[in-house]
């Protein structure tokens, strides 16, 4: 099978979600919540022996994919097809885990071959869902969202400076015909932009597909409570790691790590502690984990991969969500 996506910061991935030391079993227990095409787990399963792995996908065309490449290692790997929001908040698995990982980036797979519009180098329908079988596609939003809210999520998801000439010119080409394919959109927006801005180093299309693409699929909403919960789920020493390729993901990742790792996160206006008033994890990674020359040079798509890495002490209360902001 011709594997089409490169795992990002594998290496650090291996070092920080280690499954070695005190706190874990010889046989630990870890769930890949964003599985692709199964890269991280491949090489995961391939260095731990005793490693055993749940993974998590959205899409079943790619889990089958995974499911094929991950088939040498029997029963050590498992599968569940569904959001890892209603996962983790539904846990029902015997066993908890003892490292979880996150890889919040769309896989090449989805660029290349999935024929689901997530890219404009192919004429193909305007999908881009996950699950093709449930939601709005970017089709419908843009044929049906009006003017002002268009142009605000395109801003907001994707800091596109002419998103509101990109809206009203969306707006004017859907009023003679329903805006059905990929190549349709980009030619819409190419010709809303000033001339110069067409001839920067990316398309001028390029951020507002990727607008779509996170309010098609939820993707920010989805996040806070989806780690909060996996952080609950998780065993007691386990570590949870989170990859991200958005400034938006990284910082409510960057926030919510920080309150695990704070001992008081009530505000200044309190008179006494009314929190759990110690930290529910210790942060691995004050900084976020970037990926070196080498690995950019070899596989672009991680120019801007973020990894950060906590331990569990104990569970964490609804109050360490509060002052992470959901999208």
């Amino acid at each position: 099978m011709e594997i089409v996506h490169t795992p990002v910061l594998l290496n650090e991935c291996l070092n920080y979600l280690s499954p070695v030391g005190e706190s874990f079993e010889k046989d630990a227990f870890m769930i890949d919540s964003t599985l692709g095409e199964g890269g991280h787990s491949f090489n995961f399963l391939s260095k731990y022996p005793n490693l055993k792995i749940l993974g998590l996908d959205a899409d079943s065309n790619i889990q089958s994919r995974a499911k094929e490449r991950l088939a040498p290692f029997g029963d050590r790997m498992s599968f569940y097809n569904g959001w890892f929001n209603d996962f983790y908040t539904n846990y029902s698995e015997e066993r908890k885990p003892d490292l979880i990982l996150f890889d919040l980036g769309i896989s090449v797979y989805h660029y290349e071959r999935s024929g689901r519009g997530f890219s404009f180098r192919h004429d193909e329908e305007l999908d881009m869902r996950l699950n093709p079988s449930a939601g709005e596609s970017a089709e419908d939003l843009v044929n049906t969202m009006d003017e002002e809210s268009l142009a605000n999520m395109i801003y907001l998801y994707s800091d596109e400076k002419y998103s509101r000439r990109i809206s009203r010119a969306i707006c004017e080409a859907r009023e003679n015909s329903r805006i059905k394919s990929t190549k349709e959109l980009a030619d819409i927006i190419y010709n809303a932009v000033p001339g110069n801005y067409r001839h920067e180093k990316i398309h001028p299309a390029t951020r507002t597909f990727q607008a779509l693409r996170i309010q098609v699929n939820s993707e920010l909403k989805r996040l806070p409570q989806a780690l909060h919960a996996a952080f609950n789920v998780l065993n007691p020493g386990g570590k949870l790691g989170v990859i991200t390729f958005h400034s938006l993901e990284d910082r409510i990742v960057k926030n919510y790590f920080r309150n695990l790792g704070k001992q008081c996160i009530c505000p200044p206006t309190e008179a006494k502690c009314c929190c759990e008033g110690h930290a529910c994890a210790e942060v691995l990674t004050r900084k976020p984990v970037e990926p070196g020359e080498e690995e950019i040079r070899m596989n672009s798509p991680s120019r801007s991969a973020k990894l950060r890495v906590v331990r569990k002490i104990c569970d964490a209360s609804d109050k360490r969500l509060l002052y992470v902001e959901a999208m």
